[in-house]
């Protein structure tokens, strides 16, 4: 009897590449804004009180609360996950039947992809302009023909760094189907449609903690919708889904307003100065193409005559990590001292390399 079934054996599994002797790590879009001491005064306080011997609040109704607070969204709107990649799972297995379509704007997250596999979900690709913007004339007659059962896709986008309007994204979903918007890096941007898609019938939107609040290593994410699709999720996901640590953690971090205020001021200030010295360096050379971003990253795309010098194995031997993504790169915005580094190492490039 075959035990490993022939869609898990086609996966291949996501992870970040191995960050061995890498002193600077600008891969994996994480906040560089460290936590202030009364959080972590206030983390410590929390961990020598929680009852570990029992079940978490299944509903996370305390990173709910306070989340509910900082978006401006009733609780009862609101979905916490194991990180946004859960409720995406849950998302597609639990509303999604095998051989529906789900339409994704390439490229994107590639983990749509993976949990649409999982549950044999037909993924349907819609590619998006030379420029990394998408054709929303296109992706309206593609959703007319192909009528697919949901749409997913990021906004702004990852890896692109593009984003849609909230006008925009909202004369998209008037067509009848699911339409999945992972505002992961929103927190960067003014264009949420968030508050429109709970008086919606077929909007779910997602939002993370793993970016803009600094909480990537306790993974929590939110999936906010109208009551209907709320209950759906609530039914579809396990019953301690989030553990109580991170619930607590999570009300503690998003309930200082004057901490986030500062942390995402600072994320996107790294990441002006950061696409502003990509152009200076790569862009108009037949290197790269920098891309303005929306988010907390800045992407490249590759021109023929980079291929060749890899820059991104320059920068590993180097000890900086940045995310590979085929020929092209993103990069996440650092540190003053880190951005630095980076640029320091590319303008090495330059000169011992690229000549």
């Amino acid at each position: 009897m075959e035990l490993i079934p022939e869609k898990v054996k086609k996966m291949k599994p996501y992870g970040f590449e191995n960050a061995e002797n890498c002193t600077v790590r600008l891969d994996a879009n994480e906040s560089f804004v460290p936590l202030p001491q009364h959080i972590r005064d206030e983390i410590a306080d929390i961990a020598g009180r929680l009852a570990y011997n029992r079940y978490p609040d299944s509903l996370s109704t305390a990173a709910i609360t306070a989340y509910s607070k900082y978006i401006g969204i009733p609780k009862e709107l609101i979905t916490a996950g194991n990180g946004s990649d859960e409720l995406i799972n849950i998302i597609i297995s639990s509303l999604m039947d095998s051989g529906d379509k789900l339409l994704v704007a390439d490229p994107d997250f590639s983990m749509y992809r993976f949990y649409a596999s999982v549950a044999q979900v037909e993924v349907m690709s819609a590619p998006k302009n030379a420029d990394m913007t998408i054709d929303l004339g296109k992706l309206r007659e593609t959703v007319q023909r192909e009528k697919p059962k949901a749409v997913i896709f990021s906004n702004p986008c990852s890896p692109t760094g593009q984003g849609i309007s909230a006008e925009d994204m909202l004369s998209l979903t008037d067509h009848p189907c699911l339409w999945i918007v992972d505002e992961a890096y929103m927190d960067f941007w003014d264009q949420s449609i968030v508050s429109e898609a709970v008086k919606r019938d077929n909007i779910i939107v997602l939002r993370t903690c793993s970016k803009a609040f600094g909480l990537a290593g306790i993974r929590l994410g939110f999936a906010i919708s109208n009551p209907t699709l709320t209950e759906a999720m609530r039914k579809a996901k396990s019953p301690a889904n989030v553990n109580s640590f991170t619930d607590a953690v999570a009300a503690a971090v998003l309930s200082d307003s004057e901490y986030i205020s500062n942390a995402i001021s600072q994320i996107k200030e790294s990441a002006r100065a950061l696409y502003n010295e990509l152009c200076g360096l790569l862009d108009g050379k037949g290197l790269y193409t920098v891309y303005t971003t929306k988010a907390n990253f800045v992407y490249l795309t590759v021109c023929n005559d980079a291929k060749k010098y890899d820059l991104a194995a320059y920068l590993r031997k180097n000890g900086i990590l940045i995310r590979r993504l085929g020929d092209d790169l993103r990069i996440t915005a650092g540190t003053v001292d880190e951005n630095r580094s980076l640029i320091n190492c590319i303008k090495q490039w330059l000169t011992e390399v690229v000549k």
